[in-house]
């Protein structure tokens, strides 16, 4: 019974996470979390019976980080519509492009990676778009 799962939520009635009946009623007690919905059952005490939380709610909010999207081909193309950002061709043939290439110093982030086509890629090769004469249409 104490081993049963119970839904946390946030103040704000997000849900956060999933966590043993026992934790609950410990949250519960210190006034942290307010009880939401009974499961099945009871906890007996020396003083009193606890209902069995089926979902409780926090008094306060936790702040949880956003999960950031993982940088791969797909993910970069997607941002950029599937179109060059050099030319504005659209085309399902595209290459990642490092605005500041990789061995003069760019890192390979979300801020530096874009979708070019082959022969965009091609005419930039290792130079910055301003060297090889290039304008971005849109910056990442």
């Amino acid at each position: 019974m104490v081993n049963s799962p119970v839904l946390v939520l946030n103040q704000n009635y997000e849900p956060l996470n999933v966590a043993r009946a026992r934790r609950a009623v410990v949250l519960l007690l210190r006034g942290k979390a307010e009880l939401l919905e009974n499961g099945a059952g009871v906890i007996h005490t020396i003083n009193e019976l606890i209902p069995l939380p089926s979902v409780i709610r926090l008094v306060y909010l936790v702040k949880r980080p956003r999960l950031q999207r993982k940088l791969t081909r797909h993910e970069v193309f997607r941002r950029d519509g599937y179109t060059c950002q050099y030319c504005g061709r659209h085309t399902k043939e595209l290459t990642l492009d490092h605005v500041i290439p990789r061995y003069k110093g760019g890192k390979h982030i979300w801020e530096n990676v874009v979708s070019a086509c082959i022969p965009c890629n091609n005419r930039k090769a290792g130079c910055t778009p301003e060297e090889a004469g290039m304008r971005l249409i849109r910056q990442p």
